[in-house]
Order: structure tokens, then sequence, then C-alpha cells
């Protein structure tokens, strides 16, 4: 099969879909792998990585869309990427359909099988695929909410551990999952005190047992969270409900309860975000402020750390990657209903029910569309 990366165009993305080490294994299987010229350098891979392998280099976008069988990326496709996207072909990234109905209209229109890795599940009922990256923003988000605490960034100028007399930060994470556990490991290590609020009791007894006592569990409720964000210095979103737009669980009025200058950080904002007040930023240009609350809502979190992020992310989709080229994607997902779960959108069909859900559109589920 002809598999084709082409190099990230969102603003700040850095990443790469394919890293030389997972084209090196499909080129081993027998596959021809097709890269955008400089697609690597943000991650610190050049062209004669890829090259060295035995992959051959595009001199553009459109010379790796128009001939590849299988695209891998690493983000959405944005609006020019979308225009070259064709039926017949087979799109494998992250996708966040469910707050972008310009994008799903798109996909839809150019008939391309899409696979979303955010809702490619495991055995254990995990997202594989979106644990990496959860991961990796679930750590930058006490280091980022920290950095926009600074008084000089439009903070309150709390320090996250304090000093000796003078109180830490209060650092409120909203979901115990990946995201909200990776950022308790760094604000407990930055001296935070940190409380976590979830939905699941075995979730908190969990974490209160890793974390031996070094912060405060919390059931979640909208009582509960009105409460705890009025004394809190920085809230982390961290939220996900698969595949669908992301909760609002803090409002607009709530902003008015908190101290002035406390920060919010949306993981959650490629859903939609979970803050009322939420909207995509950019790294280049990475908080705002509303009411006086400062708000980091970037996009793609993991492209600052790009090297990381692509290594994490190549390792958990090379699998696969491998089967969709072997294998072709139809009998791929009939083989994994893992991999089926990620299926969005083939000739013009919706076949995620919560994008549907979301967006008002008619959708079928991927075992409807493989018996039909």
């Amino acid at each position: 099969m002809r598999i084709g990366c082409p190099k990230e165009v969102k603003p700040q993305e850095f990443r790469v879909g394919l890293t030389p080490f997972a084209a090196a294994e499909a080129i081993l299987r027998g596959h021809d792998v097709l890269i955008e010229t400089g697609a690597g350098l943000g991650a610190g891979f050049t062209d004669d990585d890829y090259t060295a392998i035995g992959a051959q280099i595009a001199p553009d976008a459109k010379s790796v869309f128009d001939v590849a069988e299988l695209v891998i990326k690493v983000k959405e496709p944005q609006a020019p990427e979308r225009a070259m996207l064709r039926e017949g072909q087979v799109l494998f990234t992250y996708l966040h359909l469910a707050p972008d109905a310009a994008q799903t209209r798109d996909l839809l229109a150019s008939g391309v099988t899409s696979i979303a890795y955010e809702t490619v599940t495991d055995a254990r009922g995990g997202l594989p695929l979106l644990a990496p990256m959860s991961e990796v923003a679930g750590r930058l988000a006490p280091q980022v909410g920290s950095w926009a605490l600074q008084k000089a960034n439009g903070g309150r100028g709390v320090l996250m551990g304090g000093v000796p007399g003078v109180r830490p930060a209060n650092v409120v994470i909203i979901g115990g999952g990946v995201v909200g556990a990776a950022a308790a490991r760094v604000a407990v290590g930055m001296g935070a005190n940190v409380t976590v609020m979830d939905r699941s009791v075995p979730r908190l007894s969990y974490l209160d047992d890793i974390f031996m006592g070094k912060l405060t569990t919390q059931y979640a409720s909208a009582a509960a969270t009105a409460e705890l964000v009025q004394t809190a210095d920085m809230v982390i979103g961290a939220v996900l409900i698969p595949g669908a737009a992301a909760p609002k669980l803090v409002s607009r009025a709530q902003l008015s309860t908190m101290p002035q200058g406390a920060v919010l950080v949306d993981v959650a904002i490629d859903q939609g975000g979970c803050f009322e007040t939420s909207r995509a930023t950019t790294h280049q240009d990475p908080v705002y402020e509303v009411d006086g609350i400062v708000h980091y809502c970037v996009a793609n979190m993991p492209g600052a750390v790009a090297r990381t992020s692509t290594q994490a992310l190549g390792n958990a989709t090379l699998p696969f990657l491998l089967a969709l080229a072997g294998k072709g994607w139809r009998q791929a997902i009939r083989d994994d209903a893992h991999l089926r779960a990620g299926l969005s959108t083939h000739q013009g069909r919706l076949t995620s029910p919560p994008v549907g859900e979301a967006l008002g559109i008619e959708a079928v589920t991927p075992d409807q569309l493989l018996a039909g």
C-alpha cells in the first residue's frame, strides 16, 4: 500500500504523523512510504532520516495526497487539506469532529474513509491512541498553568509550591482519568495543594492509594465544583466523553466567584472545551482573559514538546497502521473491534453516533456499515 505523511499545517503544530522508525517498519512489510519534505523537522527528524530507511520525499502536500492510499497525520485536516481528500482514500489521524461541523461536512463531502485516533479503544475500555497525548497534555497542564499564574502573564502571582510561611497554590483538577492523573502527578510534585474531582468512586480510591494522601479527592458534582473554584488558583479541565462534545462544567457566572487572576487550563478544548468561556488558542497566543480569569486553551498542547509527543504517538499508532496497510481498512476493522470503533466517515456517511448527536447529523454505527 502507498502510505503518505504530509507536513502538519495547523499553527504551531510541530509533530509528524510518521516517525522514521514507523516508516521503516512499514517498508519492511512491502509498503511504499511518501513523506512531504520537512514534515519531520519540528520533531527533530530530517528528510535524510527518512530516505535512509527507504522512504520517498515528496515536494509538497499535494504530491502526498494525490498518490497516497492511506494518509497518516497528527491533527485534524485543515480546510486546504480536506480539499485534497478523495473517495477510496483512508485518513488516519485525530479528528475531534463533535465540535467541528465544518470539518465533518467536508469529510463527508470528500467521501474519504476516516478513522479517528481518539475513538479507537482497547480491551480494558481505554483509548490507546489518545492516552499518550493525554499523558503529555496532563503533565504539561500544571507547567503552562504555573506560567500563566505569573503576574507578568496576567495571573495572580502565586507560586505553585509556595515558600515557608506562605501557602502553595490551590489546584483543582476536574477529571481523574489519564489527563487528570498525569496533571496531578506534576502539580503534586511542584508542591501545590491538589484536589482531583471525578464521578467514579473506584477511580478516586485508586488515586488516593497511589498518591498516598498527597492530594485530596472529591466526588464531582455541580455543587462541589462551584464551591472549590471559589478558592482555586488554577483549575485544570481534564474531562472526556469519547467522541462527544465536552460538557461545560464551569459557567461564566462562576468566574466572578473565583480569585482575580486565577487560571483555567482547558485540556478538553479539542472536544469543544469544558468551561463555558473556553475558545481554542495557539502556542503563539496561548492565553486570554475573561472577567479577570486567565484562560489557557491551546488546542494542540502536546505539540509544544513535539519530539516526545511524536515518538509516543508513533509507538501507539504503529500496530494499527500496519494492520490498515497490510489488510486494507475494511478487513482490518472487521478483525479488530477496537480499531472499528475509530471509524468516523465512509463514502459520505457518518459512522460515529456521538458526533451525529452533537451535530444533528444522521449517523450509523461501524457495525451497521459493515453489515450493509
